[in-house]
């Protein structure tokens, strides 16, 4: 759960430390020296943040589930083999 908090963390913030990042290198070249985050558009960078992280969601997003008498199975070591997870009918006590 934690991994899914920090990913979505850094999606958020990668627009804004890539424009940190990018103002930083080109001022360090030119000999200025200012503060970064003073002139930045923070909230510009904050909706391009959430754009991305939306759009990850989206997109990678599971859409996909069992139906109604459909369970998950989940991976499992069988034979030396590792059997990925899957989707398959609930067995019903008392059928065959």
């Amino acid at each position: 759960m934690i991994r899914v908090v920090i990913e979505n963390i850094l999606l958020l913030l990668l627009p804004t430390l890539l424009y940190v990042s990018y103002i930083y290198l080109t001022n360090k070249k030119s000999g200025k020296n200012q503060r970064v985050l003073d002139d930045a558009p923070l909230i510009w960078l904050f909706f391009a943040g959430v754009a991305m992280a939306v759009s990850v969601l989206l997109l990678f997003g599971t859409v996909s589930d069992g139906g109604p008498g459909q369970a998950y199975r989940p991976p499992e070591f069988r034979d030396g083999k590792i059997v990925p997870g899957r989707i398959e009918e609930k067995k019903v006590p008392g059928d065959g």
